[in-house]
């Protein structure tokens, strides 16, 4: 619910702050503590050198991200938010790259 909202939100451009990240950012995955007061976003983009910048913004803004999923949601607390880089995909091909290595020596 809340990973969707976001998205949504993101696609939308409803978040109005001059900090707010230029580059398009994919929510990935969301996880929300047992308490579900806090939440940590995992998010890509292209470019990693680039997309780095844009977790520090996301971060700083989380404040006024959260006001607005507050609006969207309907959960008893609006969890504080910390946005992460989902690096699943790079891992993977690391991954992808060792087993082709791996198939050249046989």
């Amino acid at each position: 619910m809340i990973r969707h909202a976001l998205a949504e939100m993101f696609q939308r451009e409803e978040i109005h702050e001059e900090a707010f990240p230029t580059t398009p950012v994919t929510i990935t995955e969301v996880r929300v503590s047992p308490d579900l007061k806090s939440a940590t976003v995992f998010c890509s983009a292209l470019g990693k050198d680039v997309f780095d910048e844009e977790v520090a913004q996301l971060n700083a803004i989380s404040g006024a991200i959260r006001q607005v999923l507050g609006r969207k949601i309907t959960m008893k607390y609006t969890p504080s938010l910390k946005f992460l880089p989902d690096e699943t995909f790079e891992e993977a091909a690391r991954i992808n790259a060792l087993l082709k290595e791996t198939r050249r020596v046989d």
